[in-house]
């Protein structure tokens, strides 16, 4: 007896293991080769060099930088007559090149300091919470962009050296 060349014929189109092996593994490379060409493209050859730039900038053994800001005197928010805050402090930041941004900036360091300590009141500083709150205030307000869509400066810490409201 002859076989069906029908079921020759559907017999014929099954694919062995390694085949299916084969093709499952190739799809799975043209997927992770597009995917890393679509990171590249978008993220890689720029957002990959910026990351690469701030790990070289940080180096986590690396002591921080200190930069001392000049003494500040305001008029505080009247409470109970006038009041004034005379305070000097020094910025901590991670780096060198952080140092220049803000001593290039310096004008507008001040100016936002100014601006930030003239709208206080005595009450809300002259605790140690409050002085907390004004150090997370002026990290805020310093490492804001100098210019539209710039990048944001790195001031990690306050360390008050005089604090004095009259």
């Amino acid at each position: 007896m002859k076989a069906d060349p029908k079921a020759e014929a559907a017999a014929a189109p099954k694919a062995s293991p390694k085949k299916l092996i084969l093709i499952i593994i190739l799809a799975v490379l043209t997927l992770a080769v597009g995917g890393a060409a679509t990171w590249y493209f978008t993220l890689g050859a720029k957002g990959g060099a910026d990351v690469a730039q701030k790990k070289e900038k940080a180096q986590p053994g690396e002591p921080p930088v200190y930069v001392p800001i000049e003494k500040f005197v305001v008029n505080l928010q009247p409470e109970e007559g006038e009041q004034y805050l005379q305070i000097q402090f020094t910025l901590q930041v991670p780096t060198l090149e952080e140092v220049e941004v803000l001593k290039a900036n310096m004008p507008k360091v001040q100016s936002r300091v100014l601006l930030l300590l003239s709208a206080k009141k005595a009450s809300e500083l002259s605790t140690p919470e409050g002085k907390q709150q004004l150090s997370s205030e002026l990290i805020a307000s310093i490492n804001a962009p100098f210019v539209d869509k710039g990048e944001p400066q790195e001031v990690t810490d306050v360390l008050y050296t005089s604090f004095i409201i009259q």
